[in-house]
């Protein structure tokens, strides 16, 4: 009972003797000169209220405390004073820092330039003799709902002469984040580039991405976008003979195809655009769209005749060009298709012999690698399936049933066999919410109105989307579903055309132009049947002719003559004709 009381006072009397001891422990006493404006009295920083000077008024002196320095206001009489204070333990005013530059700077004597690699009057894009310009940067963007995130973005342009007179010429963009531009404006720019040309004299090298338009010969015409290697490259012969050649090697970036529909009375949009192979979420390539109303191209804009959605592949048509149900619309595109490593190979040269014949043989070879899928997997048994079915791709449609085991977490669905409205015998899925053996777990696709022998389950509970089979309609014996438990196997094409094209001059009025061109289109490159109808073979003829009839009246005849042919199974790369 004792100790209890004794103990707290002894350790009150213990903390009030240390404090004592430490007060006492600053207080410090020194005898100044008065001779000097301002004098530094410690090294460490002054406690507040605690500096006096004997026999001096507090009105002729300032002490700055944080620096320890004594100011005179007004000097005293006597050459030396005495003055009393206490320290703080540290000094206010003194810098302080985890890592100095000027430290290691000066440890290793290096100077700021040869620590950071630039100067201050130096460009980041610093090449040389090299003329270059552009932007480099680094934002981080953070909040309350997401992790911090950094976006850097790079512009750069280069021109200028490198060793042997070789001119380079660069425009380098680059985001970490690839986006399509929005398709609202009649100008797009590109948000992702990488062109590198490098030339002298007569030929060009082109590395990283360009367009390769096509147009010269009429049988071989085209439009893409590249990533790759394009060469060209101008030689004469001889005095009279001049050659062009162009060749390239790249993976294309997307693939060519066209919708043709009829509008809908009164609906503007969205349309959306379908794949080659029915594909329904892609992404349109930006600016390669070409739309046709009634035979007319549209301009992009939103005060122009439409806008697109190049990410969701969805085109609004404005005010300016109002759609109905009459309205005979064709849209060409390239969108990206990811199912296969695509690569194209394309070679054109031109020999022209005193301006009287020219001759163009060029060959074209788009093709998917069966061996290299990028978005799809296929195993053994679908490629087999791929095989089997040859060219009808419209059968494409493998069935997406999956043996899978009960969980409450999981929509799956149970194989029955029953007998439709037309008594024919069929195997169909129906939904099963308990733990029962022979499950399966299904994916549906929309097949439109129609085509399909499911429908959504509104009236299900479940949590996800549950389809259900509806029986054939009992007298016509037509689809009534929208859905199929099924998956679009795209298979890998190939394409290839070899054309050759002349321009004969035979005299100053008359002249002959010749296109002949054997295709060759592959719709599956699995299978090795229905291969009789790959191969086409087309060709044109136009001659001519300018007949002066009267000089005086300026009277003058002009004939043409036209002759095509193209066989049903020649297949050209991009559209030859007017659209109408």
């Amino acid at each position: 009972m004792f100790l209890n009381r004794i103990i707290p006072i002894l350790l009150l009397i213990l903390t009030f003797t240390t404090a004592q001891t430490q007060s006492m422990s600053n207080l410090r006493l020194k005898i100044i000169s008065t001779e000097k404006k301002s004098t530094l009295i410690d090294t460490l920083s002054i406690e507040p209220n605690s500096f006096w000077i004997k026999d001096v008024p507090k009105s002729e002196y300032f002490i700055d405390y944080s620096t320890a320095t004594l100011f005179w206001l007004k000097t005293p009489q006597f050459k030396t004073v005495e003055v009393h204070y206490r320290v703080l333990s540290i000094l206010l005013s003194k810098e302080t820092k985890r890592m100095s530059f000027d430290s290691v700077m000066f440890k290793f004597n290096l100077s700021k330039e040869k620590i950071t690699g630039i100067s201050a009057s130096q460009n980041p894009f610093d090449f040389g003799k090299i003329n270059s310009n552009g932007s480099l940067g680094r934002s981080l963007s953070f909040g309350n709902r997401q992790d911090a995130v950094l976006n850097s973005s790079l512009n750069l342009q280069l021109n200028g002469y490198i060793g042997d007179s070789i001119l380079l010429s660069a425009a380098i963009s680059d985001n970490n984040i690839p986006i399509q531009p929005d398709g609202n404006t009649q100008n797009l720019n590109e948000f992702d580039q990488v062109f590198i040309q490098f030339s002298k004299n007569k030929w060009k090298l082109n590395v990283g991405d360009f367009d390769i338009r096509q147009n010269d010969m009429y049988l071989l015409n085209f439009y893409k976008r590249l990533q790759g290697v394009s060469f060209m490259t101008e030689d004469k012969i001889s005095s009279s003979i001049n050659n062009k050649m162009h060749v390239s090697g790249a993976v294309a970036k997307g693939k060519f195809t066209r919708n043709v529909f009829q509008g809908l009375e009164g609906n503007q949009g969205p349309y959306r655009l379908k794949g080659a192979n029915q594909e329904l979420f892609f992404i349109v390539l930006a600016g390669t769209e070409r739309i046709y109303i009634d035979g007319i191209m549209m301009q992009r804009g939103e005060d122009q005749d439409y806008v697109i959605n190049y990410n969701t592949a969805e085109i609004t048509f404005t005010p300016k060009q109002l759609i109905s149900k009459d309205k005979r619309i064709q849209i060409e595109f390239e969108y990206a298709d990811r199912n296969y490593l695509n690569s194209q190979i394309f070679l054109k040269d031109e020999v022209s012999i005193n301006e009287k014949f020219k001759v163009n043989i060029g060959f074209y070879n788009n093709g998917d690698a069966k061996n290299s899928p990028i978005s799809q997997t296929l195993n053994l048994n679908q490629k087999q399936f791929l095989s089997n079915i040859g060219d009808n791709l419209s059968g494409s449609f493998y069935s997406s049933a999956i043996a899978d085991t009960f969980s409450i977490d999981k929509i799956l669905y149970k194989q029955i066999d029953t007998l439709d409205a037309l008594n024919k015998r069929d195997t169909i899925y129906v939904y099963e919410n308990k733990n029962v053996p022979n499950l399966f777990s299904l994916s549906f696709i929309d097949l439109g109105d129609g085509q399909g022998d499911y429908v959504q389950d509104i009236n299900n509970n479940a949590n996800g989307k549950v389809y259900k089979w509806i029986s054939p309609d009992p007298i016509t014996g037509k689809k009534r579903g929208r859905f199929d438990p099924v998956l679009l196997i795209a298979a890998p094409k190939q394409q290839q055309l070899f054309s050759v094209a002349t321009d004969w001059n035979l005299t100053k009025q008359s002249q002959l132009l010749t296109d002949i061109a054997f295709s060759n289109f592959d719709v599956n490159r699995f299978s090795s049947k229905d291969k009789s109808n790959d191969d086409g073979l087309a060709a044109r003829m136009i001659f001519k002719n300018n007949v002066n009839i009267s000089t005086k009246k300026s009277m003058s005849l002009n004939s043409d003559l036209h002759i095509e042919y193209n066989s049903s199974t020649f297949k050209p790369i991009e559209r030859l004709r007017n659209v109408e």
